[in-house]
């Protein structure tokens, strides 16, 4: 599996529009790819999120979101994505992994 995690901060009166947003994107992505998303909010900082996605592969991921990434729409809720974050802490974290091992109790 491919997983994408990103780290950014979210105004905290702004979250029902951030889960919004979110619900919009994933249905977008829903058309090209088959993906699992999680987000993640700290306990200690209210506006920290961490999203957390698993896609089949590498390649797949890649060959869809050059697709996705010329949608307009896809661009207006980046746009308003964009508008939602903490304005002193409005950068986007983005890492790579490969997952190797997945366990669960449940």
């Amino acid at each position: 599996m491919f997983v994408k995690v990103y780290q950014y901060h979210i105004q905290k009166e702004k979250v029902d529009e951030f889960l919004e947003i979110q619900e919009k994107v994933s249905e977008i992505y829903g058309r090209y790819l088959d993906f699992h998303t999680v987000y993640l909010n700290s306990n200690v900082d209210a506006t920290k999120w961490i999203e957390i996605s698993r896609y089949k592969d590498e390649d797949e991921f890649h060959k869809s979101m050059d697709m996705i990434n010329k949608e307009k729409e896809i661009q207006d809720l980046f746009k308003a994505f964009q508008c939602i974050l903490v304005t002193d802490k409005s950068e986007i974290i983005e890492e790579d992994f490969i997952e190797r091992k997945e366990k669960s109790s449940f």
